[in-house]
């Protein structure tokens, strides 16, 4: 089982607007499609595990009528849960994604967490990790968590013997290595902002050095650079996809994940990780994915 940790649960609600010239900022606008679903990017990644033929195990912070929401979202969607209830109300996000490619993004905070909620939560989480094969944490925090929770987190998973991913950005991926994470996934830009003025391969090299045992900078169209243990790897993607990028990094997380539970070399992990990301820029809602494309784009894959 993979489980999946959200500590900021949300409500997503995607809008498609169609037409030329899109979204207009200063009128009213048609929503051609509506779609609301659980989200955060722990959810997109067990969404994607359970098409994959995984089984996954949902948790995080969820309260008020949005948590509850969220909480029945994944029932009917088949995703099992162990969620641990909060009091504040859990935030929705809004994207509003035009035919023509572009894609805003509105994401609300989060509710308030108090320190009894998160000790109560930590451990919850100690008793789910222990039937975990893999442990993925991701995204943003709610407010009053510390900013070092993720460290925490991967460091009680490692202690039982149970590899973690962090996707994280900010002060909780600079503080992600020291829980030493079986792999730490920003991407270009959080690598900047967590390990300013070098390179991306530097500040892969960095982040490495203080503790995850490999770092995947996820680069857009221009692939993935990864730094481990076993050498240091680029990704090559072949074509653009174009659509929807909201939620193609959790995909990518999803196909690292599963390198953990699937031992494969390197470079087939990294194939598999950016072919599920190029897939699910394909799809209209982030937790899904393309198939077809899948399976197009990921034999031309170059892995350098």
């Amino acid at each position: 089982m993979i489980l999946t940790v959200t500590l900021n649960l949300a409500l997503d609600v995607t809008y498609q607007v169609p037409g030329v010239p899109g979204v207009d900022w200063d009128g009213v606008n048609r929503v051609s499609s509506v779609h609301r679903r659980a989200g955060g990017k722990g959810v997109n990644v067990a969404r994607v595990l359970a098409a994959l033929g995984q089984d996954v195990l949902v948790t995080g912070l969820a309260g008020g009528p949005t948590g509850q929401a969220v909480e029945d979202d994944l029932r009917s969607a088949g995703l099992p849960s162990a969620l641990s209830r909060v009091a504040g109300d859990s935030r929705t996000t809004l994207a509003v994604s035009e035919h023509e490619g572009r894609t805003a993004l509105f994401n609300e905070p989060g509710p308030e967490i108090t320190p009894a909620e998160l000790a109560a939560f930590l451990q919850h989480f100690e008793s789910l990790v222990a039937a975990a094969d893999a442990v993925v944490i991701s995204g943003s925090l709610p407010r009053g968590v510390p900013l070092d929770v993720y460290a925490t987190l991967a460091a009680i998973a490692a202690e039982r013997g149970v590899p973690a991913i962090v996707d994280a950005d900010g002060e909780p991926l600079r503080h992600a290595p020291k829980g030493r994470p079986s792999v730490v996934k920003p991407n270009a830009e959080e690598l900047a902002r967590a390990v300013p003025g070098g390179t991306p391969a530097e500040g892969a090299h960095e982040l490495r050095s203080q503790g995850a045992e490999a770092v995947v900078v996820s680069m857009g169209s221009d692939g993935l650079l990864a730094v481990t243990g076993e050498g240091t790897f680029r990704a090559r993607m072949p074509y653009t996809v174009r659509g929807n990028p909201t939620g193609a990094g959790d995909s990518l997380v999803a196909g690292l994940a599963l390198g953990l539970v699937e031992p494969a070399p390197w470079p087939e992990r990294l194939r598999r990780a950016a072919a599920l990301g190029a897939a699910a820029v394909a799809a209209p809602v982030a937790g899904d994915f393309d198939p077809d494309v899948y399976a197009d784009i990921h034999p031309q894959i170059t892995i350098t």
